[in-house]
């Protein structure tokens, strides 16, 4: 069969071209998801088996990688209901297979369960598009690829709503919605099945990867997922940008958490999450954070095991963060090194910081074959803190319990025995604490030994800092105060060595023993000190081996009485110069 074309009118009216194509040449020129949009493909839609056998590209044709796949050209009905899995499979599987496009998720619902993205494809949903998680837990699968191992940072789980597998190039973006319908796979009591069977590590996590490469994901709404919400492990060249997370509907609802990946840079994101909203387990390097605002019940940033190293986190905002929004945890055979924080407001958060170095729970032992932990290299510039006591988190599904660590909390740096963290820098910190310290808690010596959740050491005898083993330590203009009395010192250092403070704004307590305490501590020399408030003592020296702490200016006139010795303390040990 011949066809002749005309030319347009542009043409001349006396101009004319034949143009000779088969039938045969012209279907195989066109893209065939693209055509089955121009004639409706009414009979895939009638298909519930999802059997579309939409003919591959040719090898020559120019449209490879840049075609669109619509997934109801695929079959899918997207109407709230019908179960649209295998049509979102199929449109994935054909843009791969075309060395990758765009997969579209048009306007509609899309009811799926496990799918599998691939490498090359762009998953871009709709402003009303939504791909929504299914409450029947058998329409997930594990990912068979993903190991699962005694090593606690991958035994949560390999099931995801979206997961790719040693897949590169992919994408997924759009202004519209991943629903996990969370809420459906929490537990109504201890025992029994969530309303959709699965529960634990079976639960799907939004996003799940593994081993994959240049890998974006951006814009869209993640809401509600069962587990965390985007998981990324063993990963490279990642960028997270312009998300909104939202997942309070049950326990294990992190916002990001990241697994021994590198080169993952996360920006312009809002989290509003139930667990830890950006944590980075395993070996992370190469990490920015920067722009996004966060809340949730447990920590913003936690770092947890291996080697994470090469990290700024800068231009954050934390509200409503009840679990201490920087909380790192080192253990035996991990180093953190080489760590920023900057410009960053907390507004009513419990914490701030809680850095700890050694044995993670006072039932660990002491005997192990990996070698002490490494903290070094770690600056906080630019904060602006409003601790509070914990209260309900807003919109949470169900309510929570604070230990008293929790409700009565400090910047804690603590490590312990004969290991030291190193360089820890603290400028432009200015923290505000709620106050309601009793004398008694403050009169606490026999800290726990013990680095894991920050409340595990109970409350801390101080409101504003508690240091203990810190070598190499700098406070440069930082404030302390009070929104009510509080009756422990604002600073206790226990075991620190070679610290400077300059610049340091502390307020005090009539009824305080102190106003900073320290204990076997060596070289460190205050300048600049300004107290506000009343006090009835300064400074408080504990312990035989306090050597060469120097005070050298400043104004601490509020206080009756500069300093005293006490357990073994020697006055030479202090040298003071007004």
């Amino acid at each position: 069969m011949k066809t002749k074309i005309k030319a347009g009118e542009g043409q001349g009216a006396d101009q004319s071209e034949t143009v000779a194509l088969s039938r045969r040449k012209w279907l195989n020129s066109v893209s065939w998801p693209a055509l089955g949009a121009t004639l409706g493909l009414s009979f895939i839609n009638n298909q519930p088996s999802l059997g579309v056998n939409l003919k591959p590209a040719a090898d020559n044709d120019h449209t490879l990688g840049t075609r669109i796949y619509n997934i109801r050209d695929f079959g899918a009905k997207g109407d709230g209901k019908t179960l649209d899995t295998i049509a979102v499979q199929n449109a994935i599987n054909a843009c791969n297979k075309d060395l990758g496009g765009t997969v579209l998720v048009p306007a509609g619902t899309f009811v799926i369960g496990t799918i599998e993205l691939k490498s090359n494809v762009r998953l871009y949903i709709a402003a009303q598009g939504t791909l929504l998680g299914t409450v029947d837990g058998k329409q997930y699968h594990a990912a068979d690829a993903i190991p699962l191992t005694g090593d606690s940072t991958l035994n949560d789980g390999n099931v995801g709503l979206l997961y790719a597998v040693k897949a590169d190039n992919i994408t997924i973006d759009g202004p519209g919605t991943i629903d996990g319908q969370g809420a459906q796979f929490r537990s109504p009591a201890k025992g029994v099945l969530p309303p959709a069977g699965i529960s634990g590590p079976h639960r799907p996590y939004h996003l799940l990867f593994y081993q994959c490469n240049n890998l974006t994901v951006r814009d869209i709404y993640l809401l509600n997922s069962a587990f965390h919400s985007v998981r990324v492990i063993q990963s490279e060249f990642i960028k997270m940008e312009g998300l909104h997370i939202r997942g309070r509907v049950v326990n294990n609802n992190d916002g990001f958490h990241f697994i021994s990946c590198r080169y993952a840079h996360v920006s312009n994101c809002d989290v509003q999450s139930q667990d830890d909203a950006c944590a980075l387990f395993g070996s992370c390097q190469f990490i920015t954070i920067t722009n996004c605002t966060f809340s949730t019940r447990w920590s913003v940033f936690r770092f947890g095991g291996g080697v994470a190293e090469n990290i700024t986190i800068s231009n954050c905002l934390i509200y409503e963060t009840y679990g201490c929004p920087i909380k790192m945890r080192c253990g035996p055979g991990s180093r953190f090194e080489n760590i920023s924080f900057s410009n960053i407001v907390m507004q009513d958060v419990t914490g701030p910081v809680s850095i700890g170095l050694g044995v993670q729970s006072s039932s660990s032992t002491t005997a192990t074959n990996k070698p002490p932990g490494v903290v070094r290299n770690i600056s906080f510039r630019g904060i602006t803190a409003t601790v509070v006591k914990p209260v309900p988190l807003r919109d949470a599904s169900f309510p929570s319990n604070y230990n008293p660590g929790e409700i009565f909390s400090c910047v804690t740096l603590n490590a312990m025995d004969d290991i030291y963290m190193e360089k820890i820098t603290f400028s432009d910190v200015h923290i505000t604490y709620p106050g309601g310290g009793t004398a008694e808690q403050g009169a606490v010596r026999d800290v726990p030994k013990v680095a894991g959740e920050y409340y595990q050491i109970g409350v801390p005898p101080a409101y504003g800092i508690y240091a203990r083993n810190v070598r190499g330590l700098i406070l440069n203009n930082v404030s302390l105060s009070l929104n009510a009395d509080d009756l422990r010192p604002a600073m206790v250092f226990d075991h620190v060595d070679n610290a400077a403070l300059n610049g340091l704004n502390i307020q005090g307590s009539r009824e305080a023993e102190a106003v900073v305490r320290i204990t076997d501590t060596s070289a460190v020399l205050m300048t600049a000190i300004r107290l506000e408030g009343t006090a009835k003592l300064f400074l408080q020296v504990e312990g035989t081996t306090n050597k060469r702490i120097k005070i050298d200016g400043g104004d601490i006139s509020p206080a009756e009485k500069t300093l005293s010795f006490e357990r073994g303390a020697k006055p030479l040990c202090v040298t003071w110069r007004v």
